[in-house]
Formats: C-alpha cells, structure tokens, sequence
C-alpha cells in the first residue's frame, strides 16, 4: 500500500488523528507554560528562569522514567484500542484542570499538572508505538511510522506556534484553556474509531508493580543488543532534542536579542525540520526499514549542530527583535536553516530505528521493548535537564558553547554505536553505493519468501555484487563469498558485519571449506537467506561460468526452496574485471543496474544445470 493509501485508510487514519491531537494539545500546554515562565513568572518563581525552563522540562520527563515499564506491561496485557481511549478520557480531565490553572496564574499548580499529563503520556506512548505493528503489516510499517513521526512534529509545529501566539493575545488563559479542553474532547472522538486490535496472543496479567516491571522491562531490551543500542541511539537523540528545545526561550532573549514570536519561529523550524526528515527517509528507504539512513542523520546532526554554534550573532540590541526584525538581521535565517537541518537529520535518524523496535521485537513483549525505550528516553532527557543546569548555571558556559558541546558529543556516541553494532555501517555503505555510483532496480523480489529459509543464487560479475544484492532484498542475507575477496581490506569489516560466509575450494582449503558448509546449514536452520554464486569466482570475460555442484550439496543437507536471481548491466562497471581489471579508473559510472529474481525452484528440482540456465534465461543479454 503506498503511503498515500495508508493515511487515507479506516486502519491508520483514525489512530494518526488521535496521536497528533494529543501532540498538539501537548505542546499547546507546554509551550504557554514555558512562554511564561521565560517572561512573565520570572518575578514570582523562588528560583531563576534557567532552574524554571530545566525544572519544567524534568517534571514533564520523569514519569517516563518512573511509569514507563507498568505502562508497557498494562498495554502488553490488553486490548491496545481500548487503553487508548480510556487515555484520552484521561486527557480530557487534566485539561479542564490545566484551564483553571492557567486561568488563576498558579504556576507552581501548572508545574504539577505539567508532570500529571507527562504520566498519561508515558502510558500512552507504550500502547502508540506497539499497536502499529497489529495496525499495519510489515511492508506498510516504515510508512506508517514516518507519518507518525511527520503528524506528531507537525503537531507540535502548530502547537507550538499557537501557544506562543496565545500567550500575546488578550484574556490569552481563557483562550488557551478552552483550546485544551477543545482538542483533548476531539482527540477522544477520534479514538473512538481506532480499529479494535485485541490482545496480542500469549498476553501476561497486568500487575501494578512499578518497581518490578521496571527491572523486567530493562532485562528485556538487554536481550537483544542490536534493539538495545537502537534504544540508546534513540535515547540519545531525545537527549540532543530537549537540550535544544528547553534552552529555546532562553537562547532567544539572551543570545539573539528575540522576543516569543521569535521563540515560537526557532521551535517551528526544528519541528518543521522533523517533520520533513521523517517523510524523506520514507521516500529515500523505498518503503523499508533502511538502517542506512542512521548514520547519514547522525552525520547531520553533528554538522548542522557545530554550524548553529558560529550562527550565534557577538552583539545584540537592547531592545527585543520582533520576528520580521530577525529575520532582516544578518544571522536570523542561518538560524533557521541550521535547526531546520537539524531537525532534518533527526528524522531520518530516528525513523528507521523506531520501525526497526517495532518489527524486531518479540509481538507478545513489543509494547514493554517500547515501555524500555521509553524508560531510557525519559532518562537521558532528565539527563539532559540535569546537565543544562551543570553547564549553564553552574560552570556558566554560554548556550552557544552548550549547542556546540553537544554536536562534539553526538560524533562519540554514534561512533560507539556504530562500533558496537556494524550493521548500521553496512546499511549505510549498501545505500550509498546503491544510490550513487550505481542506479538498481529490482524486478520479482517478492519471489523471495518474506519469512522462513531460502537459497538465492545469482550470477557473479563484480566485487560489490552481494552488497548490491543485499541493498534491494528487504530480508538480510548471510553471502558466501570466495574467501580472496572477504578477506580484502576494509571490505573485511563490512562483510564480518554482515555475517558473510567465507569459502574456497576444497583443494586450497578443506578446513575453509567444511566449515562454510557447516555455516550454511545452520543459517538455514534458523531460517534465515543465504545467498551463493555458484561459478565460484567473478567473470573475467562478463559471460556466465558454469555453476559448481555445491549448491547441490547444500540442498542435499538443507533442502529448502531456490530462487534464481540474475544481475543485469554490471559488467563494464568500475568494480567488475572488465577492461584492464577490477579497481581501475575505466568503464562505466553510475551503471544502471537491475537485479531479476524468478519464482522459486523446489528443493526437489535444484540442480546446479537447471539453476545455470535459469540465470542465464533471466540475465538475457543484459551485461
């Protein structure tokens, strides 16, 4: 289904409408508060505005991190659709209250309402990201996830811009109040038509043990370490956006001489940015979950967050600069287009790794996989509200040396992960050069089984062919690769990241070679694909070579269904033998390139012959 068809489905457009009124209502809240705080509580809070705008974003945190784990359990336990309506009735009562607060200017009552709706937000979060997966099947999941992310930060672009204009407006906590309760009313309506997903099979009792449920629910996201560092990569990102977002008010009036619409403008453009970055590695990753856009995100959140470091202007007027005043400075725009792009590249950072969560995790302890995310989310911003204070008021750094501290950060703490988990490396090296110095195109994939054992077997012209081939199928593939070419430089790291299997003759190696055959059996096994090229070696003269009887053997020991693939267009490109070698400057650039698959052969009909003519039937004439 194209992402067009999924926001217009009875599926998903209800749900879409539900979480992105709940964050526009959110924001809504949180950005009046935060207004008058900045500028017109300063006199009656007991503490300086820095302590307000930390101490605020802390109390909004901490329930995540304290309630996180029973909420991920309760929605493990029941009916998703339902929960969710009971919480946003939920959200309905704290907004009558949060309308009087604001109405009787009683803002430590506002602070305390403020860690209530940060409660029934950290129930909800569980129950919002668990039922997409009973929502959407799993080729839709990348998409409805990039329309989450895209409504949620639109959302908070169009609350954040209309709490910051309410603040302005005559009788503005009457105005605000009766736009609380507005929306929570309309965000309950819409949930109403949520589809009824029911309980997940194998479903645990609820139990209201918080304490408990916390340990159990970290001891799961141990469990698997690629989820684990996915949560932490995660984490950290939220860490970098309220670190942003928090220092925003003050930022604005000390260090760029603004007033709130100004505010309002900085928060637009890192939402806006968001938003767009979402929906662009929905349309750069093809409809997949494509780990290769983590990197390119991390990337740019370094780059674009040490280029708002140099943005900040050396002087500002006494008087406060309107928005069109901004704007007409000389650094106003690179303000924005530098927290646009990083926002940009928090989209297509965060995306992929929250679909990754969902489809990885185990369907009966999905929503605790979420809760935990959650937990370390809440953590790392409380982290975050804590360290504002340390380098702020404490060792008095300027909020510009804090932006560029934290894009310094963001460059160790991917390389960590990236280190731990190569996966994201490879994804991000396969998507480059998928898309750069070549152009693939895939025809008959859907001929490869979407889940259980499969052989897939294709002609051999280039060193890059299993990264190619690994970059158009959705499932990962474990490749056996002559052992010459594994074991060339730097290739190693990638091909070791990707489980490649290395094998040579018989002859050269019988050790080498047992133990590939060994290796494939148990990847078949567990289910997964593997992928060989049965000529053993790449072409020299672009023909197909006869296929070896190996793959008859494999067959023979994991009889598991074959499918056929073929590469078109390759030969005569830079890594391909053609001409005066591989790794020469000769042949072609940006090859276009096609990979064709056929239908599965049963194990009962593979021979090495009957696979040879398949792939040459499909290559065709197409070098």
């Amino acid at each position: 289904m194209s992402e067009q068809k999924i926001i217009k489905s009875r599926r998903f457009l209800p749900f879409f409408l539900t979480q992105a009124l709940g964050a526009f209502n959110d924001n809504v809240f949180k950005n009046s508060l935060m207004l008058l705080l900045a500028f017109t509580a300063a006199g009656v809070l007991p503490w300086s505005t820095d302590v307000s705008m930390n101490l605020a974003a802390g109390l909004f945190i901490l329930p995540f991190l304290l309630f996180s784990a029973t909420a991920g359990t309760l929605a493990d336990s029941m009916c998703k659709t339902r929960l969710v309506r009971v919480l946003k009735l939920t959200e309905i009562i704290l907004m009558l209250l949060a309308a009087a607060a604001f109405y009787l200017q009683q803002y430590l009552l506002l602070l305390g309402l403020l860690f209530l709706m940060g409660t029934q937000s950290a129930f909800f979060g569980p129950a919002k990201y668990a039922i997409l997966p009973q929502l959407l099947n799993d080729k839709e999941l990348l998409a409805g996830n990039a329309w989450v992310e895209m409504g949620t930060f639109i959302a908070i672009l169009l609350g954040t811009i209309v709490g910051g204009l309410l603040v302005g407006v005559p009788y503005a906590s009457l105005w605000i109040g009766g736009l609380l309760i507005l929306f929570a009313a309309l965000g309950y309506i819409a949930s109403r038509a949520v589809p009824e997903v029911g309980q997940v099979d194998k479903a645990e009792r609820f139990q209201f043990a918080p304490l408990k449920q916390t340990l159990q629910t970290i001891k799961i996201s141990y469990a698997n370490r690629t989820l684990y560092l996915s949560i932490m990569a995660i984490s950290w990102f939220w860490f970098l956006g309220a670190s942003y977002l928090t220092q925003f008010p003050n930022f604005t009036k000390t260090v760029l001489g603004g007033d709130n619409t100004v505010v309002t403008a900085l928060l637009v453009a890192f939402s806006v940015g968001v938003g767009l970055g979402s929906m662009l590695c929905e349309r750069l990753s093809d409809n997949r979950v494509e780990l290769g856009m983590v990197p390119l995100g991390s990337i740019g959140l370094t780059i674009f967050g040490c280029s708002l470091y140099f943005s900040a202007p050396p002087l500002i007027s006494a008087e406060l600069l309107g928005l069109g005043a901004f704007l007409n400075s000389g650094y106003g725009w690179w303000v924005l287009i530098n927290l646009t792009l990083i926002g940009v590249s928090g989209g297509l950072f965060i995306v992929p790794l929250y679909a990754l969560l969902q489809k990885r995790a185990e369907p009966a302890q999905r929503a605790r996989m979420i809760a935990a995310n959650n937990i370390f989310n809440a953590l790392f911003m409380v982290v975050s509200a804590i360290a504002g204070i340390v380098f702020l008021a404490v060792l008095g750094l300027t909020i510009p040396e804090y932006f560029l501290i934290l894009a310094i950060m963001n460059a160790v703490v991917a390389c960590y992960v990236y280190n731990q988990v190569p996966e994201f490396a490879l994804r991000f090296v396969i998507y480059l050069l998928s898309h750069t110095l070549y152009r693939v195109k895939s025809q008959g994939l859907d001929h490869i089984p979407e889940e259980g054992a499969a052989v897939l077997v294709a002609n051999h012209v280039s060193y890059v062919d299993a990264m190619l081939i690994a970059g158009a199928v959705r499932r990962p593939v474990r490749f056996v690769m002559e052992k010459a070419i594994y074991d060339l430089p730097v290739a190693n790291w990638l091909f070791r990241a990707a489980r490649t299997i290395p094998i040579c003759s018989k002859q050269k190696d019988e050790q080498v070679y047992e133990a590939a055959f060994a290796a494939i059996r148990r990847e078949l096994a567990e289910g997964n694909l593997v992928c060989i090229f049965p000529e053993g070696r790449l072409t020299k003269t672009g023909e197909i070579d006869p296929f070896r009887p190996g793959i008859e053997r494999i067959i023979a020991e994991s009889p598991v269904p074959v499918v056929p693939m073929a590469l078109q267009g390759l030969w005569g490109s830079f890594f391909s033998h053609h001409g005066k070698g591989a790794f020469k400057l000769k042949g072609r650039w940006w090859s276009k390139v096609q990979l064709v698959a056929s239908e599965a052969l049963p194990a009962s009909k593979v021979t090495a012959a009957e696979l040879e003519q398949q792939v040459r039937n499909l290559r065709g004439d197409k070098v």
